[in-house]
């Protein structure tokens, strides 16, 4: 989900900034507050990078699926920017139950609790003995 998640931020901020240059008129704030969802979703792509350490071939599907990803959500926010923000609601509560289940595995052990990327402890100023379970309970907040 993290590979896609910061393309409805990106996508919508910048059609509202085309349309309000092409309006002249303000967006009242929403191509801030999507454009810092899209920063913050990014985050949480590279948090999970420095654990996960993908391969190339993971790195080509990723960007393979954003590319994909990027095209078809911004068709559907021209069409209709209403289901393309319901779109988003329905992949935010995925991504809550995903970071849920996470949680559930390192908690009974199935996956290990490394300590904290720098990424995340800078990003999220976690304390410097934060774990991989810090930062899972933190995205998770964020995806809420």
């Amino acid at each position: 989900l993290e590979t896609v998640a910061a393309v409805p931020g990106t996508v919508g901020g910048m059609l509202l900034h085309c349309k309000s240059l092409r309006k002249f008129e303000h967006s009242g704030g929403w191509i801030k507050v999507l454009t810092e969802e899209a920063e913050n979703e990014r985050m949480h792509l590279m948090t999970f990078m420095e654990v996960a350490k993908p391969r190339w071939y993971e790195r080509a599907l990723i960007l393979a699926v954003q590319g994909v990803f990027f095209n078809v959500y911004m068709l559907g926010y021209l069409i209709s920017p209403k289901f393309a923000h319901r779109v988003v609601g329905y992949l935010e509560e995925e991504a809550i139950l995903s970071y849920t289940e996470f949680l559930k595995e390192l908690d009974k052990g199935n996956i290990e609790n490394v300590p904290a990327p720098a990424i995340a402890i800078d990003y999220w100023r976690l304390p410097p003995e934060s774990t991989l379970r810090d930062v899972v309970i933190v995205v998770r907040a964020d995806e809420c």
